[in-house]
């Protein structure tokens, strides 16, 4: 669960410093400006590489789940649908969440992939 959140999160990263037409056209309709998608970038960048590492994996996981409520938020304001967009970062954080679970608790000791 972790691997996928963090990868998910590497790839929005990224694409907000390369700037597909995709991205920019999500901007103008969130009413940002396309001169913070670098900076969004560096944040969740930052957050998702906290996230990553053990240590601070905690740490990681509170400043994403403040990442992700700004996007809910954002989305809600625009009128975006409810299923596939304002709830979408809801369904990342409970992924985020379970996988630190996992992780932290040992309770993820029963999955037949981990070591």
């Amino acid at each position: 669960m972790t691997g996928l959140v963090v990868a998910f999160l590497v790839f929005d990263s990224v694409i907000k410093f390369i700037k597909p037409a995709p991205v920019t056209e999500a901007f103008a309709k969130l009413g940002w400006p396309v001169t913070l998608a670098a900076t969004l970038g560096v944040i969740c960048l930052a957050c998702t590489v906290l996230y990553a590492i053990p240590r601070t994996a905690v740490l990681g996981a509170i400043l994403l789940t403040g990442y992700l409520g700004g996007a809910v938020a954002t989305h809600l304001r625009a009128g975006d649908p409810l299923f596939s967009h304002v709830l979408f970062p809801t369904y990342l954080g409970a992924l985020l969440w379970a996988g630190l679970y996992l992780r932290k608790s040992g309770y993820g000791r029963w999955w037949p992939l981990r070591n």
